[in-house]
C-alpha cells in the first residue's frame, strides 16, 4: 500500500517538473499534431504503440490532456485537441471496441507480410539471411521504423475501408427504414379514407332507408296531375270484348 502511495506519489511530482519545462509552443505542437491525426486510430491522438496496455493509455491521456487543458493552453482550439484525447482513451479502454481496432492492425500486419515474402522470393539474399537466422530476421524488421510506418500507413488504409463499407451499410438501413415507413404511412392513409368512407355510408343508411320505403310506397301510384299511357289490350278468352280494328293508312 505505502509502495503504491510512493508511486502515485513519484507519477505527480515527474509530470510537474515536465510541465515545469514544457514551453507555450510546445503545447500549440501538441494540439496540431492531435488535430491532424487520422481520426479513425485512437492509437494515434495518444501517440501510443498498438501494443499498449490500459495502464500505458491511462498514464498517456493524463500526461497529454494536461498539456492541452484549454485551462492551460492558449490554443484556440486546445478545447477541441482535449476532447479529441477523451475520446481516444473511451476507446482503447472499451474492450470491444479497442478488440475492433486491433483486429485490423492484425489485419493489417497479415497483408504486409505477405508482401514481404513476395519480396523475399525476389531477394534471394535476403531470404537466405531469414531461413538462417530462423525468423529473427522478419522479427527485427517488423520491429523497425520502416515497418512500423507501413503498419501505421496500412492501418489507416483498412480502418478507412471498414468505415466506408459500414456508412454505406447506415445509408442502406436508412433507405429501407425510410421506405418501410413511406409504405406504413401510405397503408394508414388508405384505411383512414377507407374507414372515412365507411362512416359516411353508415351515416347516410336512415336516409337512404327512408328513400327505399318512400320509393316503394309511391312506386306503382301516378302521381297528382301525371298522365300514364293507355295499356295495349290483348285478346283475352277469358274476358268478353271486342278489340278495335286498326286503322291503316
Amino acid at each position: 500500500m505505502g509502495e503504491a502511495s510512493s508511486t502515485g506519489t513519484d507519477d505527480d511530482l515527474l509530470l510537474k517538473n515536465f510541465f515545469a519545462e514544457v514551453s507555450e509552443v510546445e503545447r500549440d505542437n501538441e494540439v496540431n499534431r492531435i488535430l491532424t491525426c487520422f481520426k479513425l486510430n485512437p492509437f494515434e491522438h495518444l501517440n501510443l504503440p498498438f501494443g499498449a496496455s490500459p495502464e500505458d493509455i491511462k498514464r498517456q491521456y493524463r500526461k497529454l490532456s494536461l498539456l492541452v487543458h484549454p485551462d492551460k493552453c492558449k490554443h484556440p482550439q486546445a478545447k477541441e485537441a482535449f476532447g479529441a484525447l477523451a475520446k481516444a482513451q473511451q476507446l482503447l479502454l472499451d474492450q470491444q471496441e479497442r478488440d475492433y481496432v486491433l483486429s485490423q492492425v492484425n489485419a493489417a500486419k497479415d497483408e504486409l507480410r505477405m508482401k514481404r515474402k513476395k519480396h523475399l522470393r525476389k531477394d534471394t539474399a535476403s531470404k537466405i539471411k531469414s531461413l538462417v537466422e530462423e525468423g529473427k530476421y522478419e522479427q527485427m524488421y517488423e520491429q523497425s521504423e520502416e515497418f512500423q510506418q507501413e503498419l501505421k500507413l496500412k492501418v489507416r488504409e483498412i480502418l478507412t475501408e471498414q468505415e466506408w463499407r459500414r456508412r454505406k451499410m447506415q445509408m442502406r438501413i436508412s433507405e429501407e427504414q425510410g421506405r418501410l415507413k413511406k409504405d406504413e404511412e401510405e397503408a394508414k392513409e388508405m384505411w383512414k379514407r377507407k374507414r372515412e368512407h365507411e362512416e359516411q355510408w353508415e351515416g347516410t343508411r336512415e336516409q337512404r332507408v327512408s328513400s327505399w320505403r318512400d320509393f316503394m310506397k309511391s312506386g306503382k301510384k301516378a302521381k297528382k296531375g301525371e298522365i300514364r299511357p293507355p295499356k295495349l289490350k290483348t285478346e283475352d278468352p277469358n274476358k268478353s270484348y271486342v278489340q278495335r280494328p286498326v286503322k291503316r293508312g
